[in-house]
Order: C-alpha cells, then structure tokens, then sequence
C-alpha cells in the first residue's frame, strides 16, 4: 500500500483534507490494525484522521477491517447480547455503567462489557467492576462461558482484536484520541446477536454515528455519554435513539435544560463509595434513577426483539 498517497489526501487539514473510500479504508484500517504500517506513516496518518475527522465511507471500511478481525464471543440461546463498551472511567461523576448493566441482567438479558482503561486522571472502570465482584475473563471462551452462565461478562479488548487495543495505546504516546477510539465504541463481539450501545461524547458525532449504524444494519442503541460512559445521565436524560435492521427511531427524548446534581444521589466517583451507591440502589435502599430505568428498558426490548 502507497501510504504516502493516503496521508496526501486526508492529511490536508480540516478543509483541504479528502477522504478516501471504504475500500481503502478497509485495507488501510486493516493494515493499521495488523500492525504492518511503519511508525512514521502511522503517526502521519492518525493525526491526519484526527484532524480531518471520518467520512461515513471511512467508518464503514473500518469496521469491516474490525468485524475481519475480532474474536467472537458465543451468546446463549434467548434474547441478544447488550455489548456496553467501557473506555473512560469516572470523572466527577458516580460511574453508573455497572448499574446499568446488572438491571439487565436481571431481566435475563446477557450482557458483554468491553473495553480499556488508561486515564491517569479518571478512577478506572474495571477497578469498579472488581469491586461489584465482576472480573474480565481471561479468554472469549470464558466470556462466553460467564454469559452461559450468570448472563453476565467482562472482557479486555486485547482479548477481541489486540491491534486494536494497539492503537488505543498511541493515545499516551500523542496525547489525544484517535479513530480506535471512536471505532472501540462500534466494535461487535456477538454479531448478529449483539444491541451495542454507542454513546458518544461530543454532540457533533451524534448524526455521524446514527448514519454509520443505519448503513451497518444491526441493533444500537446510540446516546450521548455521560464522562464518556454507555449510560445515560441520571441529572438530564439524553435522546436515545435505537437502531435496528436500517432504521432509527427514537426510544427517549431529550429533556430539556441543565444538569445540576441530582438530591439523593452524590458525586461519589471513588471506588468504593461507587460501589457502594450501586448496591444500594440494586438491593432498594436508594432509588434507582429513572432514566437509568428507562435506558435498561429500551436496551431490554430491543434485545428482546425478533
């Protein structure tokens, strides 16, 4: 591959740069994954990405480079996998991801959390899901095992698709985020038995993503994150939107005004006080928010669907 024709077009600056098809970005995509491009062009072509931003097309030839890659995990008979993606962390915020994912569990919905965790500055995830007694799995074939049998697993993304998780990795090296990132969020584990949920965190992405996940065709939930995390925030409900088989519609709207801190549930983004707040709420002793109700029921239906 010529890479030096690619990075001279998307590498022209915000509006001089051109995207290229998704059959390139396929093989591109690929080749960046299978960790065959040189450091130099590599680098060159990230930023580039960063600074142009990804075409529909783009993002269409990368997952194929994802789904051509990507180990799958076995869902068991029933309703699809809820696949809730965890790259962030808490930040000022109690991390409800784990909330969100252990109410599905309890009406029978298996659910895959995948993800990363590198933020000095952010309390990480998996140290919360450790705390609730949810540890990743050490392989896909454990996971899919866990899901078998508690509906429930957790999984390191270098266990799916380690170039992947590579290239997650350049994020300390250039210190800002790159196309991984966004495609971390669009990676599909379980094909064809998966509802992923897509949150994103700049509100410029939403139509970006919607127009991905209908030209993908599969089951999404797509929202705008909280801190980054794959459930809706409890202070003001984001728009839901839910994808399914080429179609949106919208599961939620958006409520309207700001988001200040909610009484009865506190900034608690430290480990244990996370924790703790999340098995209150699961054993009843304090509410669980409604928009994290309505979330779990959405993602519920749409797993349930046929």
């Amino acid at each position: 591959m010529n890479y030096g024709s690619i990075i001279r077009e998307i590498g022209r600056g915000a509006k001089g740069a051109r995207s290229i098809d998704a059959d390139q970005a396929e093989i591109l995509f690929g080749a960046m994954l299978d960790r065959t491009v040189p450091d130099l062009e590599l680098g060159a072509i990230v930023l580039s990405l960063r600074i142009k931003s990804e075409s529909l097309e783009e993002l269409i030839g990368f997952k194929r480079a994802m789904d051509a890659r990507c180990v799958q995990v076995a869902v068991p008979p029933g309703p699809r996998c809820v696949v809730l993606p965890t790259y962030n962390g808490a930040r000022r915020q109690a991390n409800l991801m784990p909330l969100l994912a252990l109410l599905l569990v309890r009406e029978g919905i298996p659910v895959l959390i995948q993800g990363r965790h590198d933020f000095d500055t952010r309390v990480s995830p998996f140290e919360l899901l450790a705390a609730l007694d949810i540890h990743p799995a050490s392989n896909t074939g454990m996971a899919g095992e866990q899901l078998a049998r508690s509906r429930l697993a957790c999984l390191q993304v270098e266990h799916l698709l380690p170039g992947l998780d590579a290239l997650l990795g350049l994020r300390t090296r250039f210190g800002v985020r790159g196309s991984a990132h966004t495609m971390a969020k669009l990676l599909d584990p379980c094909r064809g038995r998966s509802v992923r949920v897509v949150a994103v965190t700049h509100p410029e992405y939403l139509q970006r993503m919607q127009d991905f996940l209908i030209a993908d065709r599969g089951c999404a939930m797509l929202l705008r994150g909280t801190e980054g995390e794959g459930f809706a925030n409890p202070r003001r409900r984001p728009q839901m939107m839910v994808v399914e088989n080429g179609s949106a519609r919208i599961a939620w709207q958006a409520e309207e005004g700001g988001a200040p801190p909610l009484e009865g549930l506190p900034d608690v983004p430290q480990v244990a006080e996370n924790a703790a707040l999340i098995r209150a709420m699961l054993s009843g002793d304090v509410p669980i928010p409604r928009v994290i109700r309505e979330q779990a029921e959405a993602l519920a239906e749409l797993a349930r669907a046929r």
